[in-house]
């Protein structure tokens, strides 16, 4: 157990926040967070795919008999 409770630890700077201000970001900045998204999406898609598997095996599983 830590000495120091976790909320008191320093949040790790998030690439993109939504419905930030964009105006000030140069055009390299708004590449990298296109591209950070987008990875993002993708992980966020494969997880969903994970567990629509898992659940649809848990489903045939105990789908009772007709």
């Amino acid at each position: 157990m830590s000495i120091f409770p976790e909320d008191d630890r320093p949040k790790p700077k998030s690439v993109h926040e939504i419905g930030q201000d964009l105006s000030t970001l140069s055009l390299g900045e708004i590449d990298e967070r296109i591209a950070a998204l987008k990875a993002e999406i993708e992980r966020l898609i494969e997880t969903r795919s994970r567990k629509d598997a898992s659940r649809s095996a848990a489903d045939a599983f105990f789908r009772k008999p007709a």
